[in-house]
């Protein structure tokens, strides 16, 4: 791995200690990657452009919005301008004394910029470098712009949430995390085969074939069974619910297959009756009859409030969870005991609440010692210092060779 500099701050411990990774990406994909590799203790300088940084930093107002949070925690910011012959060689002396970059620009970018990856691998021949796009290097597509929902559509993955009839984009980016996901995975398998051939890899991710493997199991049941999924199979054949309660609030239900959760429930419903269903005697019935047996439970969790309906389940062992909103996890005791959320101090703008790392090694969370996201260029001066220090020492090593 390459070497570290004197003030790494808070990353030095964890899986990927050691490990210097350049994030020059925007938005989410990119981004995202080098913050899942950051939460694992790699070290992640983030280049940005002269003014604006990131365009997330801005999506809003300010240049510390809520997304650029959400994507650049346990990172350091320096700005480059690449048009700058000054700061192309600040960049070049990166990359020469990293392990990673990573991108997610449309294909021809990172050429015209003069850092490809045939242009870094000559820099680094170790580098991995992860190129991350919306439609592939090439190919009819490649060059069309590409967000969130355009990968979900193209891919198939939002015609499996979304109704003609209806129509309307709901929920967070699923597209660009997935691929953030993947591109990471991706690049911990390149670092590994490092470890044997000592040389860098190019690693590429298309955010429509990330999806397309993301919905592996639909398009696995339309390779076998020939007919196109809808948005409500899943939850047909996975027999998932969400009903109202008498209190107005939502609970969730998942059977899944064991016969044991289907009798569960209807002894906590006390709905007995429908065991001498001919619907719902066995569980392709009741997929096959899902609308019908929704229909039949429905004015039943309406008798009743949401809590008294949790008590009732947990008994029973029924799988369920209250549809809880977001304020609701933060101060539910189990999400308490998980430690889902973290406070960090910026030295700027105070005190950030974030959602922590969910893996733990030898049971200890990864990422522990979380960082606040950089400010614009926050750590420019420091990494600039470090880099000519470097330049400095090597010239001196080849001076007395």
């Amino acid at each position: 791995m390459a070497g570290g500099w004197s003030d790494r701050g808070a990353r030095v411990e964890g899986m990927l200690a050691g490990c210097r990774v350049i994030d020059y990406g925007s938005f989410i994909t990119g981004p995202y990657t080098s913050a899942l590799l950051a939460d694992l203790g790699a070290e992640v300088i983030k280049v940005e452009r002269p003014g604006i940084g990131d365009p997330f930093r801005s999506f809003e107002q300010g240049l510390y919005g809520p997304q650029f949070q959400a994507f650049n925690r346990n990172k350091k910011s320096i700005v480059i301008d690449l048009k700058s012959t000054a700061d192309r060689d600040v960049m070049r002396q990166l990359i020469a004394e990293s392990d990673v970059l990573v991108e997610n620009y449309r294909p021809g970018v990172m050429a015209r910029l003069g850092f490809d990856y045939a242009a870094a691998s000559a820099i680094n021949p170790r580098l991995v470098y992860c190129s991350i796009t919306g439609f592939g290097p090439d190919g009819p597509y490649a060059q069309r712009p590409a967000y969130d929902t355009v990968a979900q559509g193209a891919s198939g993955y939002l015609s499996l949430f979304l109704s003609p009839q209806e129509g309307t984009i709901k929920g967070p980016a699923a597209a660009d995390v997935a691929t953030g996901l993947y591109a990471a995975y991706g690049i911990l398998g390149a670092l590994l085969e490092r470890e044997r051939s000592s040389r860098g890899h190019l690693v590429e991710v298309s955010m429509m074939a990330a999806m397309a493997h993301f919905a592996s199991e639909p398009f696995q049941h339309y390779f076998v069974r020939g007919v196109l999924p809808e948005p409500q199979d899943r939850a047909r054949t996975s027999q998932s619910f969400a009903f109202g309660c008498a209190d107005g609030k939502v609970l969730a239900i998942h059977l899944s297959s064991p016969a044991k959760f289907w009798e569960g429930l209807l002894a906590a419903l006390e709905r007995h009756d429908l065991a001498d269903d001919p619907r719902f005697a066995g569980r392709m019935d009741r997929v096959h009859n899902y609308k019908a047996l929704e229909e039949a439970l429905r004015p039943t969790f309406l008798t009743r409030p949401r809590d008294e309906w949790v008590r009732r389940l947990a008994e029973a062992d029924v799988p369920h969870a209250p549809v809880l909103n977001l304020q609701e996890v933060l101060d539910d005791p189990h999400a308490r005991h998980l430690g889902i959320e973290r406070e960090v101090v910026h030295p700027v703008e105070g005190s950030v609440r974030m959602i922590a790392n969910p893996v733990s090694f030898d049971r200890r969370r990864s990422g522990e010692e979380m960082t606040a996201p950089p400010a614009l260029d926050e750590h420019g001066p420091e990494i600039r210092a470090w880099l000519a220090a470097r330049r400095r020492a090597v010239g001196s090593s080849k001076d007395s060779a």
